[in-house]
């Protein structure tokens, strides 16, 4: 495992796009894709036009597809491009199965922890903006974090021995789970049970009320010893907040959502979209998907969570992914440098650090900004033409990945939240989609 790159200027790999609205206009028509007419960038193409198989992307529909049939999944959304043009895009299943709601392309999903890499996004337009450093203490900006103490030992009466930081949090440690944050669900400790006691992340509470909460908590470990997953991104959300003046919501609208067109993500879904909104399921081993609650989707939340809360589409979500594989620009729009791009998907991780959590099952990957990366793939959960992927994904079953050697992003939504068959499915997609590509590049 490298050691972290210093915030240095990298090469701007940015690769030319074809975008010429006639020809997508006509693809658009030929290939009856008029749910994403409006989308620009991202025009629809032969597998041929990307270097890819037809052949190879019909398996990718063949294995989702039989997902759904054999009752694993209600419903999936998977999206492949590849050098700008969009190969593959199919939805199966049903949006709700109770209801008879078939699946459609622009159905709207509850993304979970994809939205941590729009969050990340969002702070670093600031970083481009030179408004902080990612080697600036965290308490620099939140001074609520300055006096944070770390666990030692377990204690009396629930409460944890405790000694003093070895160096103050960085914003660097924050957007790489490397902070001595946790959630309070993937590990055991005191301090996770304070987390939980305490509801961090009450959905009825302001980022400054979770701010001010976490301040009052120990770190589960000392900053920088460890990558452990953690509310760390929710607290990027609180940061983007205090450098914005206004709330995380509204930057992330100006800032992202708007300039992209990605006009169906959000922290809820209006009234008139719910129709679109897919159910969210269950299922025991060996049992038939059970449906979960969902209302609280449907109002607007308190919380603004950079680690969870939003809603999306997988158009919407291909338009992200694009913008980053074209170095932070998309339809002559600049979200963020180039090299900004670059920094967020190189390891941040100093060397022989701690996984208090494995790396979600790919031992091969490190972590830049708010994104695991393929550095060594292991052929079982990361292909071999993985390497230099970023990627992410929820706990609704959603993923995505990135490639930039392979100019090739895929995006796959399900509705199906914990285990069996998310993560699994999630490989599989992946796997076809790289064995699909006839002209490897790197």
């Amino acid at each position: 495992m490298s050691r972290y790159r210093p915030d240095v200027a990298v090469a701007d790999r940015m690769p030319n796009r074809t975008k010429t609205g006639a020809a997508f206009a006509a693809l658009i028509f030929a290939f009856g894709f008029a749910a994403v007419a409006e989308d620009r960038a991202l025009e629809v193409a032969e597998p041929a036009a990307a270097g890819m198989s037809a052949e190879g992307l019909d398996s990718l529909a063949t294995a989702m597809r039989s997902h759904v049939d054999g009752g694993a999944l209600a419903g999936v959304v998977t999206l492949v491009a590849r050098h700008g043009k969009i190969v593959h895009f199919e939805a199966y299943g049903k949006q709700d199965i109770a209801a008879d709601v078939p699946m459609t392309k622009d159905t709207i999903f509850r993304i979970y922890s994809m939205t941590k890499p729009i969050a990340g996004v969002a702070l670093m337009t600031f970083y481009d903006e030179g408004r902080f450093s990612l080697d600036d203490p965290v308490a620099k900006f939140i001074p609520e974090f300055a006096s944070l103490k770390v666990a030692r030992a377990p204690g009396p009466d629930g409460m944890p021995e405790v000694e003093d930081s070895v160096h103050p949090m960085t914003i660097r440690e924050l957007v790489s789970h490397t902070a001595g944050l946790t959630y309070g669900f993937f590990s055991r400790s005191q301090v996770d049970a304070l987390y939980v006691r305490r509801n961090v992340l009450d959905r009825n509470s302001t980022l400054k009320e979770m701010v001010d909460k976490l301040a009052e908590i120990p770190l589960r470990q000392q900053p920088g010893s460890a990558w452990h997953y953690s509310v760390a991104v929710d607290v990027q959300g609180y940061l983007v907040e205090v450098l914005a003046g206004k709330p995380f919501d509204e930057v992330l609208k100006e800032r992202v959502f708007d300039p992209l067109g990605m006009k169906d993500t959000g922290f809820w879904v209006p009234p008139e979209k719910k129709a679109r909104t897919a159910s969210m399921y269950q299922q025991r081993p060996g049992g038939d998907l059970t449906p979960m609650p969902s209302e609280e989707y449907f109002s607007k939340p308190a919380h603004f969570s950079g680690g969870g809360g939003l809603v999306s589409t997988a158009m919407d979500y291909a338009r992200f992914c694009q913008m980053l594989l074209n170095g932070g620009e998309l339809d002559g729009v600049r979200i963020l440098k180039a090299e900004t791009v670059e920094l967020m998907h190189t390891n941040q991780l100093p060397e022989n650090i701690e996984f208090i959590n494995p790396m979600i099952g790919n031992p091969g990957n490190t972590f830049g900004i708010d994104f695991a990366i393929v550095e060594q793939p292991d052929g079982i959960a990361d292909h071999a033409l993985g390497k230099s992927e970023y990627w992410w994904y929820g706990a609704g079953g959603t993923w995505f990945g990135i490639n930039p050697t392979q100019d090739l992003f895929i995006v796959g939504l399900i509705q199906k939240f914990g285990v069996p068959g998310p993560k699994e499915i999630r490989v599989q997609s992946k796997k076809l989609t790289y064995e699909a590509i006839v002209d490897p590049a790197g």
